[in-house]
């Protein structure tokens, strides 16, 4: 769909808080209340964009991670499906490289993300699993990285998270009556599980949308101290994703870019960098899921 100034500026008013009030959007776009409140609706019937809230994956047990590249025998698309079914995948793409599918998979402790893995390796089709074990996210839009400072947490702290990962916008009077407590209580808990950085409220936008319609993974190699190489490339306004991990590579990302000709920019820069010893690239072809809001039943 195609997109006008305001519209983008909804959507990014929406990336840094999914929960502003349609009066605080309004003004901040220049509309009034109903025609602001119209602009989120289209967007949100179109598909171009998903409000979801992101909960902080200690809360959900989620410790261990991994991006796990795999190759197939014959087609890919039903192999990176089949995947995408597994609820501890929350990233599947189909990408152009030397491997056709591109995963993340979130478990509760490494021993259930070796037993996730095995599971992938016997999907039907599946050839060959290469697992970078990530140790520390650096940089991710949907991650909280901080520790939470909201602590103990009861049921109905938890009932409201998982009404808001069910819909990220519910007003709070939906939301208390989901979780049988009066709408000031229930808006001071929410505020709390936010501020606390229990939980963010996010809108989930595809990059074609906002111009920037090209995302690349990336694998890189260093030659000592690996944090110097981390620190420059998470000041990049194009990698919108970094993760430190163990295997093939030291660092995993993604550069996401309006054409291909600023992809290959900032890999021929990255392999400037002192310290990079190898970058191993892959374009993403085609999302086939994207889902961070874990809590929440699948669409």
């Amino acid at each position: 769909m195609g997109l006008d100034a305001i519209d983008l500026a909804v959507v990014r008013a929406l990336q840094k808080d999914g929960r502003l009030a349609y009066e605080t959007l309004a003004q901040h776009v220049g509309l009034s209340r109903p025609a602001t409140r119209a602009r989120v609706q289209r967007l949100l019937e179109s598909g171009a964009v998903r409000v979801v809230a992101v909960v902080h994956p200690s809360v959900r047990g989620l410790t261990a991670s991994a991006h796990l590249s795999v190759d197939v025998e014959g087609a890919a698309e039903p192999v990176a499906r089949a995947i995408a079914e597994l609820p501890e995948a929350p990233f599947v793409s189909l990408t152009a490289g030397r491997r056709a599918i591109m995963t993340e998979l979130r478990t509760e402790g490494f021993e259930a993300l070796e037993r996730t893995i095995e599971r992938v390796r016997s999907v039907p089709g599946v050839a060959v699993v290469d697992p970078l074990i990530g140790t520390r996210h650096l940089k991710d839009p949907y991650l909280l990285a901080e520790e939470p400072t909201a602590s103990d947490l009861d049921d109905t702290d938890l009932r409201i998270l998982d009404a808001l990962e069910q819909d990220g916008r519910l007003p709070f009077a939906d939301v208390a009556e989901r979780v049988g407590l009066s709408p000031g209580a229930t808006r001071a808990r929410t505020l709390r599980l936010l501020d606390g950085g229990v939980v963010k409220v996010l809108a989930l936008v595809r990059p074609e949308v906002l111009g920037m319609g090209y995302a690349c993974g990336f694998a890189l190699r260093v030659e000592g101290a690996r944090e110097p190489v981390a620190r420059e490339l998470a000041t990049w306004e194009e990698v919108t994703f970094l993760s430190a991990c163990l295997g093939r590579a030291e660092l995993v990302g993604t550069v996401t870019a309006g054409s291909l000709g600023s992809v290959r920019a900032a890999l021929d820069a990255m392999r400037a960098l002192s310290g990079v010893r190898d970058v191993e690239s892959w374009i993403h072809l085609e999302l086939v899921k994207e889902r961070y809001d874990l809590g929440a039943p699948a669409a």
